[in-house]
């Protein structure tokens, strides 16, 4: 079951990522300050829902969150800092986006890299917990899902538009026939390769 606030009395956001585990595409995070009062019966961890529903419900979570955003750390930042950094690199853009100031964050995992002086929980798991987690998930995954698409269309060999840039098998078949592009992650390429060897 999801709950509403750690904090019933402080300004909150939920933070979440999507794509650290992908071979090419930024990674995304969201940030997202939900109302008091907001309770959605749908609203759940991204990767629980399908396409239709986190679509409809990014629609609902842009019209009544108080305020939200969405940020990334390209390739190239991924490849100099590692993918861990750039995630909290992807947060703390999106948090610095924020129309409202929180007094709180919810992060989603067990790691975080401070933001300013505002203090923070890590939850594990905690997009199947807290709604506003859960709302930033699915922020960052649309909008990460209609990146990879727009990208797909210029390299459409890596089926970007279906495998939005993870490790799939016709993903890594398709990078040893045609090679890599600007959008890998270049410091990926030695798993990459582990992998390939069936």
């Amino acid at each position: 079951m999801l709950l509403g606030k750690f904090y019933q009395n402080k300004i909150e956001a939920g933070c979440d990522e999507a794509g650290r585990g992908c071979l090419a595409g930024p990674v995304f995070a969201a940030a997202v300050i939900l109302p008091p009062d907001f309770k959605n019966e749908l609203l759940n961890d991204s990767k629980q829902l399908s396409e239709k529903k986190r679509i409809y419900l990014r629609d609902v979570i842009e019209q009544e969150a108080l305020a939200w955003a969405v940020a990334k750390a390209d390739a190239p930042e991924i490849d100099e800092i590692n993918i861990l950094k750039a995630s909290f690199l992807a947060m703390h853009r999106a948090i610095d986006k924020l129309d409202v100031q929180p007094e709180h964050l919810l992060i989603d995992g067990n790691r975080f890299k401070p933001y300013k002086e505002i203090p923070h929980h890590c939850i594990i798991k905690g997009d199947g917990k807290y709604l506003s987690i859960a709302a930033a998930s699915i922020l960052a995954k649309t909008y990460r899902d209609d990146f990879m698409k727009r990208i797909h269309e210029e390299y459409p060999y890596y089926a970007w538009n279906k495998n939005k840039g993870y490790p799939t098998l016709e993903h890594k078949l398709a990078i040893q026939k045609h090679g890599f592009t600007s959008w890998h992650r270049k410091t990926f390429n030695a798993n990459i390769q582990t992998k390939l060897e069936f």
